[in-house]
């Protein structure tokens, strides 16, 4: 698929850069569908916002599917790159590094509270004095507060894995067994097992189970019923969706749903 590559949205020097006295900058940006931002480093940290379309956030290891209403923290310094899935209205939030609100270097898929949400619009709006710094600060203390929750896909480092794990990415209701994947990229089932094992600290119907959950996010939010989801998805029936949905993340499927577009259907 060709994507349409941004110029660098971070120069060096940029005035919006954060300092000690202004530790929480914005920077607001509409993209289109399969608009790409290259992989890319800061010394400062980074929330990505989109309060509507779909992001993927990809580092070295890692792959995250972040649907509206969610936001990505992204730590200083950690390489990565932004993939627009679907038309968004992006808000990104510059954290100066020594303000950071988590003290590793694991991005994290947030929870955007209402207050968190209005406290963006506030700061996009502010100008540089009294008020913007109590917007920040606001700010900084909701995000340290902030729920997580667990969109990862790990990336593999192997060469053939890399070609299987892409392609389910791009199709994850793909089924095809690991034995049949094994003749498409070069390697024996054996080999493939013992490589996700390996390279990624999980199984393959593991892995893929994650890649299918990381997608059901996005749908849902954006309203599609929980049976179209399932389907779309490759489940059996979304019934077998929502279980593994709950045992993942510990809340069934329609628990995103207080966020979703109108008409989304509840399970």
């Amino acid at each position: 698929m060709t994507r349409n590559v941004l110029p660098q949205l971070y120069p060096m020097g940029d005035p919006r850069t954060p300092s000690r006295e202004r530790p929480v900058r914005l920077v607001a940006r509409e993209l289109d569908a399969d608009d790409l931002l290259r992989e890319h480093q800061h010394g400062w940290g980074q929330v990505t916002y989109a309060h509507s379309g779909v992001l993927r956030v990809t580092t070295s290891n890692s792959s995250w599917i972040v649907p509206p209403l969610r936001a990505i923290w992204i730590a200083p310094d950690v390489r990565h790159e932004v993939t627009v899935l679907e038309k968004a209205s992006m808000r990104v939030l510059w954290v100066d590094a020594p303000r950071r609100p988590f003290a590793d270097d694991e991005c994290k898929v947030l929870e955007v509270s209402g207050l968190l949400r209005e406290l963006i619009v506030a700061l996009e709006q502010a100008v540089p004095g009294a008020r913007e710094a109590m917007l920040s600060e606001l700010i900084l203390d909701e995000l340290a507060h902030s729920p997580t929750q667990a969109i990862r896909v790990p990336l593999p480092r192997d060469k053939r894995l890399v070609m299987l794990c892409n392609a389910l990415l791009a199709n994850p209701s793909g089924n095809q067994t690991l034995a049949q994947w094994a003749g498409a990229v070069g390697a024996s089932e054996r080999t493939l097992a013992r490589l996700f094992e390996a390279d990624l600290g999980m199984s393959f119907t593991l892995w893929r189970q994650q890649a299918r959950l990381a997608h059901a996010a996005p749908l849902i939010v954006g309203g599609m019923p929980l049976s179209l989801v399932a389907q779309t998805l490759g489940y059996a029936s979304q019934s077998a969706f929502s279980a593994m949905f709950k045992k993942t993340f510990g809340s069934p499927p329609s628990s995103l749903l207080r966020n979703a577009k109108p008409g989304a259907v509840q399970a």
